[in-house]
């Protein structure tokens, strides 16, 4: 209807109708009452017949009537018998009750007409607590807090108390908003009201407060509960989870049973998330014993939950066995197990288990997409995709990010060129996982012209992910002062990250900057950014490439904890410096620190026996790489060892190192051994090093 629909009850209040019969239809005459008539058509389930039954009646019809009319409507979202019906309402009483009218304001609000609703409301002759609750329910379900929050200051200003329906709407609005100021107020009138006690909207403020963040105080206000339900349990496990604190959610799920209260089927499944989370497989165990005695194992929330956590703690045979239940036979328990197989590098096994699915959605191909490229099977990867097109249709943020990553993998800018088209034509260049993995896959094939326009057109979409993409990809092209120029930028937009930090100082590494190295560690100290494992490790490095030794070691010094990857940086860092004795130094620290060398280690240590001399000591070391190090000799220390014997005039070392060598000698090695024949005059060495090298000439 054009007609606004509040307007009989505005005419009627104003005195504007005079004779409501003046516009009715005559009633045909019936041996059926109309009120009989009216629920007979109900009863049939005829809703329009009934409100039209209703309309040919010039007389009021009985409240209950008129309140299960309103309830059809509002099941049926039937907006324009609403109206008819409201107005039949207003205009045959002239004092209509006015719980019916708040069951109007709530049809119009759950058909989404809040104006009609409001108007109705201003216009209503009486208003009672229903009246407001109904407006602030209709305003918070719509997504409008802050007008729901003004309707409960009105209600406030007219005298009004609050009853629990109405703080259950303003608990809901204040959850839209998630301005911690406003709950605390709320809080408070639920103290001073005396419903604090109450366990639904206790159970809401415990929500609300783990929306904001806030933990400390959904617990305070959980522990206040004097019998917490099913529901707040699984609250408060759930804000828990949210918040990345799996281990106090697991902990809360097993406080329940000594509570005696009954978990819900999401309770068990948010508790099976944190335990995958934290990669807590015992807890899961006992969680899915649990789930056992309760006979829930079957349920399909837990089921596929169990699924993912024995997956991601690597039990791939146990959640294998779960896809044998019936419950477990969706698309999402196929899916977390072949996600799982890919992630492990069982990636034929994946396939086995995609080709086998009956139903598959985009997230099913987009893990298997996942799989062969983390892998770096980017052949595969693209014939997949392909196949993928022709099969589906479906294709969302995370494929395109995938399939970019896959042009990078090939260093095929053209190919990321229409990658690119498609995200324009299709309205994904706005999304901003997409908008950085293009920006990525320019910078990682080199067309940095690009990379800097994509950056550009991307605008107030780009976020820190972005600006540290393009330093990397300027830094990675060994363009490092263009980096720098981008961080002085990049502070007027962006934050930066830890990330950030370790590109810039690789980038001021590889220019030998040590002025702005040295700003850049002094900038993070002044701001206050932790200077985790990580950066220092990069910190060491930059150092020592800029021929700052002493630098390089005070950093070391100063972390409470080191790992492999710091103390290679500073073996190979006082190798740089010419410092080999204190190579050897730090290498038996190291061990004695319980710290197990890497491949890098050993090079380094290589190395440095190479600059000393010590062919004796590289030797031991070589051969204790398989045995003592648990690690396999790489190309590297191969090489190492060929200029170690040859340098220093070890020929019948060399000669035995050459001829048991398990692979195929590469030509530089080969050269390098020639030049030791003729500065060393072994003649029939450099005639079998000479022929192997012509039959390696093109």
């Amino acid at each position: 209807m054009g007609v606004n629909a509040a307007s009989p009850l505005n005419h009627l209040v104003s005195g504007k109708i005079k004779s409501p019969c003046s516009f009715i239809c005559p009633v045909p005459a019936s041996s059926q009452s109309p009120t009989a008539a009216v629920l007979s058509f109900l009863r049939e389930g005829n809703l329009k017949k009934a409100v039209s039954v209703l309309f040919s009646s010039p007389v009021p019809f009985p409240p209950s009537v008129y309140a299960r009319l309103f309830i059809l409507c509002s099941s049926n979202l039937a907006i324009f018998e609403a109206r008819k019906l409201e107005s039949h309402l207003v205009t045959f009483n002239p004092d209509p009750p006015t719980f019916l009218l708040n069951r109007a304001i709530e049809v119009y609000a759950k058909c989404g007409c809040l104006k009609d609703a409001r108007e109705l409301f201003d216009e209503m002759p009486e208003r009672n607590g229903g009246s407001w609750n109904a407006m602030i329910t209709a305003y918070s379900q719509a997504g409008r807090p802050k007008r729901a929050l003004g309707m409960f200051k009105s209600m406030y200003k007219s005298g009004l108390s609050a009853s629990e329906v109405t703080l259950a709407g303003i608990l809901k609005a204040s959850s839209t908003l998630l301005d911690v100021s406003i709950l605390k107020q709320i809080h408070g009138l639920l103290v001073r009201t005396g419903f604090c006690r109450n366990v639904i909207l206790g159970s809401s403020l415990v929500d609300v407060y783990g929306k904001c963040r806030v933990m400390s105080d959904a617990r305070r206000m959980f522990d206040e509960l004097p019998e917490p339900n099913s529901v707040s349990w699984n609250v408060i496990v759930r804000r828990y989870l949210e918040m990345g604190n799996g281990r106090e959610a697991v902990s809360m799920f097993f406080k329940m049973f000594s509570a005696h209260a009954k978990p819900l089927n999401y309770t068990f499944s948010n508790a099976i998330v944190a335990c995958s989370a934290m990669l807590a497989l015992k807890e899961g165990v006992q969680i899915h014993g649990m789930a056992i005695k309760m006979h829930l194992e079957e349920d399909e929330i837990i089921s596929s939950s169990l699924i993912d956590m024995y997956v991601k703690c690597g039990k791939l045979d146990v959640a294998q066995k779960f896809l044998e239940l019936p419950s477990a036979g969706n698309v999402v328990s196929w899916t977390a197990m072949l996600s799982g197989y890919a992630m492990m590098g069982e990636i034929s096994r994946a396939r086995e288990l995609f080709d086998e699915m009956a139903e598959r959605n985009v997230i099913s191909w987009n893990a298997m997409l996942a799989g062969y490229t983390r892998l770096l099977q980017w052949e595969e990867a693209l014939k997949f995709f392909y196949l993928m097109r022709g099969e589906t249709k479906e294709i969302d943020h995370v494929t395109l990010g995938l399939v970019a990553n896959i042009c990078a993998g090939f260093s095929d800018v053209e190919l990321g060129k229409q990658v690119h088209g498609f995200v324009y034509r299709n309205g994904f260049h706005l999304n901003l996982f997409v908008g950085n993995s293009i920006l990525d896959m320019y910078g990682k094939c080199g067309d940095l012209r690009n990379a800097r326009c994509w950056f550009h057109q991307m605008g107030r979409v780009r976020d820190q992910v972005s600006w540290n993409s393009l330093l990397t990809s300027y830094a990675r092209h060994r363009m490092s002062e263009q980096a720098m120029d981008f961080f002085a930028e990049m502070q007027w937009e962006a934050t930066p990250s830890k990330f950030t930090f370790g590109t810039l100082l690789a980038a001021c590494a590889n220019i030998f900057a040590h002025v702005h190295g040295k700003q850049i560690h002094g900038f993070m100290i002044r701001k206050g950014y932790e200077i985790d494992i990580v950066v220092k490790g990069a910190l060491v490095d930059m150092y020592s490439k800029c021929r700052n030794l002493e630098y390089a070691v005070k950093v070391f010094r100063e972390t409470g904890s080191w790992d492999v990857i710091l103390w290679n940086s500073l073996i190979l860092g006082c190798y740089h410096n010419r410092e080999t004795k204190l190579v050897f130094e730090l290498f038996k620290s190291m061990e004695k620190e319980g710290i197990r060398p890497d491949h890098i280690t050993l090079h380094g240590v290589l190395l440095a026996c190479i600059s000393e001399g010590l062919v004796d000591l590289g030797t031991r070391i070589f051969d204790s790489i398989s045995e003592v190090y648990f690690t396999f000799p790489r190309m590297e220390h191969y090489e190492c060892m060929i200029e170690l014997y040859s340098r220093f005039g070890r020929k019948n070392e060399l000669e035995k190192f050459l001829k048991t060598a398990p692979f195929e000698l590469t030509v530089a090695m080969l050269k390098r051994v020639c030049d030791a024949c003729r500065e060393h005059g072994w003649p029939e060495l450099e005639k079998w090093a000479a022929h192997l090298l012509a039959d390696k000439s093109p």
